[in-house]
Parts: C-alpha cells; sequence; structure tokens
C-alpha cells in the first residue's frame, strides 16, 4: 500500500498517496529510463550471454542516450536476431508530444502524454548562453502551494525514470539536437553551443516525493555516454522535503533550488502549506548540512513577488537574516498570473528596491524575467489541462 502524506518512508520523508504506475500499455518492460545493471540484465534476457551482456547494454545505451534513436532498426551494430528478441521482449517508450506552444519570446512549452492516458508540461527556455529545460516531476502535485497553478491539481501519481528522462529526449528531438550521420557525438558537448544545456527539476510536482524517479532519471542524463550533462548544469527544486534533501546532495549530486516565498513561519505555512511540517529553522538547517555547498556551489532560493503579501523592506531583511551564513543567491520571481489567481504581482519599483536590500547584504539577487507568459509556461503557471478535463468528465 503507498503511503499517504502523512506515513513516513524509512528514511523519514513523506511520500504521497500516488496511484500504481502500470508496467506499460503494451505489457512490456520499458528499456528507456532503466540503470546501467538493470539494462545489461535485460540484454541477458533478450538472449545475451553473461560475458557479452556489459557490451549489449553499452550498445544500446549509447543508441538510446547518445544517438536518440526509438526504433531497434536503427541499432546497427547489434545483429538483427538480437534486435527482434529485443522487440519481442521490451519496449522503447517515451512521452508523446500531444501539443506543442511556441511563445513570442521563443519558449517552447510541450504538453505530453504519458503511460495510462496522462499528461504532463514540459518547457524549453531558450537564453543566449543557455538553454534549460524545465522538466516535470509528478502528474499533479500534492503541495497546494496557493500561488502556483499546478498546486491548484491534484496529484495523481509519480513519473517513471522513462518519463523523466523522455521529457529530455522529446525536447532534444523537437531541438534537432542528435548527431547527424558521420558526426560523433562529442561534437555537439564540445561546441559549446548545446541547444539544451541545462535541466531544472521546476515543472508540475515537488522532485524530492519522487526520490528514485527522479535520481535514475538524472544519473541517465549526467552519464558521460549518455546525454552528458554536468551534475553542475541541473538544478532541483524542492518546497522543503528536509529529510531527503542530504540524500539528493549525496546520490544525485546537483545544485538545489529551495521555493521559499516567505520569511515567517506564519506565512510560509500559507503559501508553501509543507512548512507545518518542516519550518524555516528545520528548512535552513537542512541547507547548512547539503552536501557540496560552497561559494562556488551556493543554494538558489526562489522567492515569488506577491503584492502587499511578502514584499516590504521588513521581508526582504528578515530574509538576509534567515539565509545568513549560506553561501546563496535569491532569484526574485514576478508572479506569473493564471486564471483565478488569487495575487497580484508586486510593482515592479517595489521589486527593485527589495533587491536592493539584499544585493546590499551582500547577495546576488537577479529578478528573473519572465519567460512564456503568453502561453502560461512560466513558473507557476503549468497545469495539464487534460487532468482537468478528465475529473469534469467523470463529474458528470
Amino acid at each position: 500500500m503507498p503511503l499517504s502524506p502523512d506515513m513516513s518512508s524509512e528514511d523519514g520523508a513523506v511520500t504521497p498517496d500516488v496511484v500504481a504506475v502500470p508496467r506499460n500499455e503494451g505489457n512490456r518492460p520499458n528499456l528507456i529510463g532503466l540503470p546501467r545493471e538493470a539494462l545489461r540484465t535485460a540484454m541477458i534476457e533478450a538472449g545475451a550471454s553473461e560475458r557479452q551482456s556489459k557490451m549489449r547494454a553499452n550498445q544500446v545505451w549509447r543508441w538510446l542516450y547518445q544517438r536518440g534513436v526509438s526504433e531497434w532498426e536503427a541499432m546497427t551494430d547489434l545483429a538483427k536476431p538480437f534486435r527482434a528478441a529485443l522487440a519481442e521482449k521490451f519496449e522503447l517508450q517515451r512521452p508523446e508530444i500531444v501539443e506543442r506552444q511556441l511563445s513570442a519570446d521563443g519558449t517552447r512549452k510541450y504538453l505530453l502524454r504519458i503511460s495510462g492516458g496522462h499528461e504532463v508540461e514540459t518547457v524549453y527556455i531558450p537564453e543566449e548562453d543557455r538553454g534549460t529545460l524545465c522538466i516535470s516531476s509528478q502528474v499533479g502535485c500534492t503541495l497546494s502551494c496557493t500561488f502556483c497553478h499546478t498546486g491548484t491539481q491534484k496529484l495523481v501519481r509519480n513519473l517513471t525514470a522513462a518519463e523523466i528522462v523522455g521529457q529530455v529526449l522529446v525536447a532534444r528531438d523537437d531541438l534537432g539536437e542528435w548527431p547527424q550521420p558521420g558526426q560523433r557525438p562529442q561534437d555537439i558537448h564540445e561546441s559549446g553551443k548545446r541547444l539544451l544545456s541545462n535541466v531544472v527539476l521546476m515543472g508540475m510536482g515537488e522532485p524530492l516525493y519522487n526520490f528514485d524517479g527522479v535520481r535514475d532519471a538524472m544519473k541517465i542524463v549526467m552519464d558521460g555516454e549518455g546525454v552528458s550533462l554536468s551534475r553542475r548544469r541541473i538544478t532541483l527544486s524542492t518546497s522543503g522535503v528536509v529529510p531527503a534533501m542530504a540524500r539528493a546532495g549525496e546520490e544525485i549530486g546537483c545544485l538545489l533550488a529551495i521555493s521559499l516565498h516567505a520569511t515567517t513561519d506564519e506565512l510560509r505555512d500559507v503559501l508553501v502549506p509543507i512548512n507545518k511540517r518542516w519550518n524555516l529553522e528545520s528548512l535552513l538547517q537542512a541547507c547548512r548540512d547539503y552536501p557540496r555547498l560552497s561559494n562556488a556551489e551556493r543554494i538558489t532560493f526562489e522567492y515569488v513577488m506577491l503584492k502587499g503579501v511578502n514584499d516590504a523592506d521588513a521581508d526582504a531583511k528578515r530574509l538576509v537574516k534567515l539565509i545568513q551564513g549560506v553561501p546563496a543567491k535569491i532569484n526574485l520571481i514576478p508572479f506569473n498570473p493564471w486564471p483565478g489567481a488569487p495575487y497580484e504581482c508586486s510593482d515592479w519599483d517595489r521589486i527593485e528596491a527589495f533587491a536592493e536590500i539584499v544585493n546590499r547584504a551582500g547577495y546576488a539577487s537577479p529578478i528573473r524575467t519572465p519567460r512564456g507568459r503568453d502561453i502560461l509556461a512560466a513558473c507557476g503557471q503549468l497545469k495539464s489541462a487534460s487532468e482537468r478535463a478528465r475529473r469534469e468528465k467523470v463529474a458528470l
């Protein structure tokens, strides 16, 4: 039985109540998303000898994550009978693009269909010096943060590792960023002009409530023989699942972002209700204890600017005092409106005044430029319309 939101796993992290994921619609295991050892076992199941299994797993791994192939026939260095055996026993199932929206600022939002007919959203944000993919870790969310559109959608289930890394594969398909025939994967990796150069786990869901799926997917993304992104180009954003934070640093090693948004427990209990379980004191202590924390690998504190709610000078001064001693930067996020939102964005001069107080205290406090607002792709705006329609149909 899955744990309810009030039940804890062995490591003390709360695990939300989720629906079990079906094996696959075709009832065959999906090779995408498997850790290397599991992939090696799959090669043996398909008929490879124990001695050959590691080599075969490495070949398949490179085809999937260096070349981006999605058909067995494309794996030309595997014998045809072995390819046929793989096709009989396993699937190469990736999310399907249902809708692709392009913002006036170049941001792309993908509505992706996954196993069970559920849908999630993924956003690609092009910038002059990087291309960032914002990926989801759950269908819906259990946190109910009052300023976040995703938080108004109930949790359906965790994404599998295949569905998480699949978002990266599909985005690279759309960007045309796989090696062409005759081109080496290293030519893309070493060019310094990768279109998809960064990944942020800031889409739908709380990544640390889906720890195993996120960890396994990110290890594939970081693998030097796979997508080959540095761990320092991956940022995991959490609302404060304190018991799992150190584990994320140890087992994933990525950069950490904290969805903070308030400087008192009283206000954060309202804006980010998980604070009722792990308050600011315990959250900030977990930040100070985060593995690899240094001036070179600072924690990012995300702070959405809500007019008349958390944007006063007093809030800025409390924020500086709260994070004292933590190598950090503060991302100030202008609130991105969505239909029925109970908040307004702070005035621009108020945001700048807030930033000035934080800057004077010695912390970088960039004001995030809203991207993709016109297609509801900006921070806090993601919500799968299909899940709303599903519930409305059931209600009828």
